[in-house]
């Protein structure tokens, strides 16, 4: 069946040359229209997360009062796979990671109705905040520093994070950095007790007044109207103005009169510095099909528009671009597959001629774009990972079209004409060269049965080797024969040749000679003596085997690298005041 295929496309060039296209065009639209560019792939979230808070507790109680309480309750949910806790002063989180198949979202509702039915937790804990772990796919990093107070600092950020949210491309954009807006309202006893008031009073009186109310609807003529209360307060003003109590002459005491209320920010201190000044970062990250190349432009387009207008002495850059870490590894496929295609058009140029060079590389580009054309199918998209993919298959790709070209010119340097020569050498090594693309294609197949998280990671390169690897045999099976069928066949005389003909004939023979003289005696003998050329290699692997194993060949899981930054972690303990961290940090 593959013989007459290889025949009837070697006889129809132009069904080749139109296989060819199509694979070429899908792959261009899965590029252009289906494949987002991203750092890392977005892997479905299949962990549920509890934190619970409990200010001033110390490990052990966060354990016995509520890691355990909280383990027990949701032990005994499907879908489970392992539960993982920590806990620490103050603070307790816990991981239920779902088995492979079940739905989070279902294992986030079982644990979320458990959690909220146990009332065996000690009072004055803030609420258990159940949620399924999901990463910020950061793309951009700006950070905004210069002289400004924390309270202008935070206003110009929220203004850059807004106007960069409100950019056509971006949907996602977080700011950090900063500490919360918060409205202190403190009460002395005295007052309270001028007054005949108590805390509590007061407290349900800011609680019931800085809230908005609907009020229903009043059917007019003209149609209805709704009726609603607007009392919630959001600054110092408003809250000032809330009546606490009313007194006998008609007049109200409002909260201005016995508070002191300060506009400010959380007690907590956060700190971030940039160069020496203090900062505010945003990050933008991408969501669903967006590509991370685009947003990174997006984000240099508004920037070039927005420096211009800061205040003196404020500035804004681009920190931690992982778009750059895509371009780099574009860039080294990019090298990597000029560097190999140079060398093989070399190459087989000197030993063989340059046509057969010229249309063996044509191999890679198909290939590639076959892969292309699948990966929306597979759920995969261009990444770290994937772009390795391309990178490891890369110097696998022509192997079966180099052999499948070689045969050819073979048979067309006998005579005949260049289809029978293209016919004959196609076919010829057709059972080897398929069987030699599958057992590496399987030997990827592996990576595919991985389970959890590492193996949604590792799968990202078998959806792209694989593809690759097919696409390459339908390529030199099917495609390549039919341009080669129209090159000239016979061996010209040496002196009716060109200089670099000559100098091309002068390799290939130089080859031949090392074959005839050198390879072909050895491989008749180890033929001829089977026996004790098994033996030696017998031997060499049993040695091999015994080294791995003796304990000189080192194993670790990931390579000590030699870092080129230097980090220090420096852990006080909690309730530390912000005066002594900042004099140690300094």
């Amino acid at each position: 069946m593959i013989n007459g295929m290889i025949a009837w496309f070697a006889r129809n060039t132009v069904a080749a040359n139109l296989l060819m296209c199509l694979i070429i065009l899908m792959g261009v639209n899965g590029i252009i229209n289906r494949l987002p560019v991203e750092v890392f792939p977005m892997f479905t979230p299949d962990e549920v997360e509890v934190r619970v808070t409990y200010r001033g507790a110390t490990p052990e109680q966060m354990e016995e009062s509520i890691v355990v309480p909280l383990e027990n309750i949701v032990a005994d949910l499907p879908g489970i796979e392992e539960i993982k806790s920590s806990a620490r002063e103050g603070s307790a989180r816990i991981e239920i990671e779902a088995e492979v198949g079940y739905d989070p979202r279902v294992l986030l509702e079982d644990v979320k109705s458990r959690v909220d039915s146990l009332n065996s937790l000690p009072e004055g804990i803030e609420p258990p905040v159940v949620r399924i772990e999901e990463h910020l796919h950061e793309v951009v990093t700006l950070i905004i520093h210069g002289n400004l107070s924390e309270y202008d600092l935070r206003k110009l950020g929220e203004r850059i994070r807004d106007e960069v949210g409100r950019l056509e491309g971006i949907s996602r954009v977080e700011m950090r950095g900063l500490r919360n807006y918060e409205i202190n309202i403190e009460v002395s006893e005295t007052i309270l007790q001028e007054h005949e008031l108590t805390l509590q009073q007061v407290a349900e009186a800011v609680r019931s007044s800085a809230v908005d109310l609907p009020g229903g609807a009043i059917k007019a003529r003209n149609g209805e109207v709704l009726v609603r209360t607007e009392g919630r307060a959001f600054d110092k003003a408003d809250f000032g103005k809330i009546i606490i109590k009313a007194r006998p002459d008609g007049s109200h005491l409002t909260l201005g009169e016995i508070a002191n209320i300060t506009d400010a920010f959380e007690e907590e201190q956060v700190v971030m510095r940039y160069n020496g000044k203090r900062c505010a970062v945003v990050h933008i990250a991408r969501t669903g099909d967006q590509n991370a190349l685009k947003i990174e432009g997006i984000v240099r387009g508004y920037l070039d528009s927005l420096i211009p207008s800061l205040p003196q002495g404020v500035n804004v850059d681009i920190w931690n671009n992982r778009a750059e870490i895509i371009n780099k590894r574009l860039a080294t496929l990019n090298d990597s597959a000029f560097m190999g295609i140079a060398s093989i058009i070399i190459l087989l140029g000197l030993f063989l001629r340059p046509a057969v060079a010229f249309w063996v590389c044509l191999g890679v580009p198909v290939a590639f774009m076959g892969a292309f054309a699948l990966m929306p199918y597979f759920g995969v998209t261009i990444n770290l990972l994937t772009l390795y993919g391309f990178i490891l298959v890369l110097g696998i790709l022509v192997d079966d079209a180099i052999v499948t070209g070689e045969r050819i010119h073979v048979y067309q340097q006998r005579g005949g004409t260049g289809l029978d020569g293209a016919i004959k050498g196609a076919q010829e090594v057709a059972t080897p060269v398929i069987f030699g693309v599958l057992t590496t294609a399987i030997a990827f197949v592996p990576l595919l049965m991985v389970e959890g998280r590492r193996g949604q990671m590792f799968a990202q390169i078998p959806f792209v080797v694989i593809p690759c690897l097919l696409f390459s045999l339908v390529e030199s099976k099917l495609i390549l024969p039919a341009h080669l069928s129209h090159l000239s066949t016979g061996k010209p005389a040496r002196d009716r040749l060109s200089l670099f003909a000559r100098m091309q004939r002068s390799c290939a023979d130089g080859l031949e000679w090392l074959i005839e003289k050198l390879y072909r005696p050895v491989l008749d003998t180890a033929s001829a003596n089977r026996y004790v050329t098994l033996c030696l290699f017998t031997g060499a692997a049993i040695i091999i085997c015994f080294y791995s194993y003796s304990g000189r060949l080192k194993m670790t899981f990931f390579p000590p690298i030699d870092s080129e930054y230097a980090t220090a972690r420096l852990v006080m303990p909690q309730g530390t005041a912000y005066e002594v961290t900042e004099e140690k940090l300094q």
